[in-house]
């Protein structure tokens, strides 16, 4: 098998002038298929965001549970996940059977995260308490995983070309956006007729979830066959000399980093939005609409960042992407009581970069798993997701795990009077936290050597070498 180092990359470039695509359009999936197996996503999504923004605050005011705690129940739980989401990918890798080796464990999945749904969504009020919360975390996480790895490294493998994986990504991309859409549309009205009752916000969230999920996961697990297994199959490597194996490719910890930081950004905003409209901005009203505005505009997004990816390539795109998400945070500075006619302008300009950065990087992962491959002649496309999975998870630790006990720390209290200054707090957390780590995202992957010239190279050693045998 042929090797690839790190440096026999060529320095990025101009992504304009790399060869046309070897994956013809007639090639390229049928749009149904690809909107029918992205339908997961929908449920994925119902549970996602709304979990950063409904449940700390519901859980906080509703069943007096301190931010502090809470805070430390998400940490505790996305840290669970940082040792299940590669032992699902290993498996996920490993699985021979005659449905494939994604689709057991996304149904097994699927099961698990209805289970943890009810639990989270639907909490019966004599049981809630701290030890509650973070078993039901435990479940509904492990059934998150279940999915979301096998999903996502069968999205890297349902169209290997440079911008066709791109094209998958945006789909998938796209219904989450959706999802997000619809989840907030109802909570939106709620807050109209019955502002502040959490409870039923909850509810309607949770209800939305399982009333979803099981459609969109016939539909994902009938879209596509999956790809035949490798004629030769490799020799297997013990777990944990494979997981540092994979811990020492550059390339994917360049990516993972930038997602952890993209996903740390967004979770602090998610995290404080409602009480920067609730306590900051005087606006209980529009506690889920300014999220559903965002997202009014983020269905659009992805199609957007797809063309621009197109002209661009990957690495340019997500750049562009996160530094002018950082852009739109910082401007949150300027922002004042009264000013809403600026806030709902920042929050339809967040809608239209949102997910840049998340797209491109998604999409990257599939470009270095081939690379991989090409070093070691393993095929470990599900644990390289699995890994890059694991800023979706670390990220929002790390963004709610400090955010809320930093705007605790400076006076701020979710239910009464704040101070002015803890008030002010508040403000320029939510502001400047995003604004630093989509910052740091753009800059972990400023010289990226994986373009589409490097990677058609790639492409290439694949299709020579697919059946040699592989050296490590």
């Amino acid at each position: 098998m042929a090797t690839l180092a790190f440096h026999d990359f060529p320095k990025p470039v101009a992504e304009t002038a790399a060869p046309a695509s070897d994956h013809a359009a007639a090639d390229r999936p049928a749009a149904l298929r690809l909107v029918g197996f992205a339908s997961m996503a929908v449920p994925i999504a119902g549970a996602g965001l709304p979990l950063a923004i409904f449940v700390p605050q519901l859980y906080a005011t509703h069943f007096g549970i301190p931010l502090a705690t809470i805070g430390f129940i998400f940490l505790l739980g996305r840290l669970w996940d940082v040792a299940s989401d590669p032992i699902v990918g290993v498996l996920s890798d490993r699985t021979r059977s005659r449905f494939g080796r994604r689709k057991p464990w996304i149904a097994g999945g699927g099961l698990l995260f209805g289970l943890g749904s009810a639990l989270l969504f639907f909490p019966p009020a004599a049981l809630v308490g701290p030890l509650y919360l973070g078993l039901v975390l435990f479940v509904f996480y492990f059934g998150w995983t279940m999915i979301e790895i096998p999903f996502s490294a069968w999205a890297g493998e349902i169209d290997r070309d440079y911008h066709g994986r791109t094209r998958v990504v945006t789909y998938q991309l796209t219904l989450r956006s959706i999802g997000l859409l619809l989840t907030l549309i109802l909570p939106t009205l709620l807050d109209q007729i019955r502002p502040g009752d959490g409870a039923l916000k909850l509810q309607v969230v949770g209800g939305f979830i399982l009333v979803t999920l099981f459609p969109a996961l016939a539909a994902s697990l009938l879209a596509f066959r999956e790809a035949p297994l490798p004629t030769v199959a490799p020799r297997r490597a013990g777990f944990w000399k494979t997981v540092r194996i994979v811990f020492s490719d550059r390339l994917l910890l360049r990516v993972l980093a930038s997602d952890v930081a993209v996903t740390a950004g967004q979770s602090i905003r998610a995290g404080l939005i409602v009480f920067f409209a609730v306590n900051y901005m005087g606006l209980p009203a529009w506690a889920s609409g300014l999220y559903l505005l965002q997202f009014v505009f983020g269905v659009l997004a992805g199609p957007i960042w797809l063309r621009i990816g197109y002209r661009f390539g990957k690495r340019q795109t997500a750049i562009l992407g996160e530094l002018s998400q950082a852009a739109i945070n910082i401007a949150l500075i300027l922002v004042f009581p009264g000013m809403l006619w600026l806030l709902v302008a920042l929050a339809a300009a967040q809608g239209l970069t949102q997910g840049s950065g998340n797209l491109m990087l998604r999409a990257m992962v599939g470009d270095v798993a081939d690379a991989h491959r090409v070093k070691t002649g393993h095929d470990r496309t599900g644990l390289f997701y699995s890994v890059f999975s694991l800023s979706a998870k670390l990220g929002p630790a790390l963004g709610i795990g400090l955010a809320l006990p930093l705007v605790a720390w400076f006076g701020f209290a979710p239910k009464g009077a704040s101070t002015p200054g803890a008030l002010e707090a508040l403000k320029y957390v939510f502001a400047l936290g995003p604004a630093a780590a989509h910052i740091l995202a753009a800059a972990l992957i400023w010289r990226f050597p994986l373009d589409q010239t490097a990677y058609a190279e790639v492409r290439r050693a694949l299709d020579q070498s697919e059946t040699r045998t592989p050296t490590a």
